[in-house]
């Protein structure tokens, strides 16, 4: 004896499957543009976390500069 599937449950998982099938091209863009947009956001963060630490550098080498300036006419 063969057990017959109710139409209506068929109709019902094929029709779960293709929303699903459908909806896996979209679903890779929004991935693809989340992780390409949080790619963007690290690079500039690394830009201007450089950046700030170059701005302290250069601090320090001016500051150094204009003391050996300052002290030029002091050694004679």
């Amino acid at each position: 004896m063969v057990d017959q599937v109710n139409a209506q449950i068929t109709d019902a998982v094929t029709q779960t499957n293709v929303k699903v099938v459908a909806e896996a091209p979209a679903q890779a863009m929004a991935s693809l543009y989340q992780v390409a947009s949080h790619a963007s956001g690290l690079s500039i963060q690394n830009a201007v976390h450089s950046q700030q630490a170059m701005n302290q550098i250069t601090t320090a080498v001016v500051s150094k500069a204009v003391q050996l300036i300052m002290n030029i006419g002091e050694s004679q």
